[in-house]
């Protein structure tokens, strides 16, 4: 209602004082003017770029390591049927050896608590269940008193080597190795 009269208002103005209708023809020959532009937000930054998936899981370089240094592969793959027992121990102490180097270079594993097995030890309140396992006759609340049945590990490092091969050989544990004459 109040843009109805305001019209009349300007009419009647404009009809008869030339002036004034002068000022406002040139408005209207171009148009009304857009309203005052708000100032538009700033944009969004764009997220950082995703990093490429990598070629090969963390789980097949370890793999691939174990059997380069330890000929861990080889060593499960083999039937041992029909080697002897002192066959078997004497392979498995160089594997052993060898798989024992590659994981610790990588995780550098280290006791989850200090103390031989059989030692009593205190489990805190606010444990962390991934920290320890209780066992046995479990009730109450905590601390809880037990004795040790297994340390456990705690990695202080992770150093698996990030790939640096091509898509073609992303799931080779071992390359085939050919010998030249």
């Amino acid at each position: 209602m109040h843009r109805l009269l305001l019209a009349f208002r300007a009419f009647f103005r404009i009809l008869f004082n030339r002036a004034l209708a002068e000022q406002i023809e040139p408005l209207l020959i171009a148009g009304p003017e857009a309203p005052p532009a708000e100032p538009k937000p700033a944009p969004k930054p764009k997220p950082p770029p995703k990093p490429a998936a990598p070629a090969r899981s963390e789980a097949l370089t370890l793999l691939a390591s174990l059997q380069r240094e330890a000929r861990f592969v080889d060593f499960l793959r083999e039937s041992l049927d029909d080697y002897a027992d002192a066959q078997v121990g004497a392979a498995a102490r160089d594997v052993h050896r060898g798989c024992a180097a590659v994981v610790e270079r990588f995780f550098a594993l280290r006791p989850l608590v200090d103390g031989e097995e059989g030692k009593e030890i205190e489990v805190p309140g606010g444990f962390d269940p991934g920290r320890f396992r209780l066992t046995g006759n479990v009730a109450g609340s905590p601390p809880f008193r037990g004795r040790i049945v297994h340390h456990g590990w705690e990695a202080t490092a992770c150093n698996v080597p990030e790939w640096t091969g091509g898509e073609a050989a992303a799931r080779v544990v071992a390359p085939a190795e050919v010998e030249l004459p």
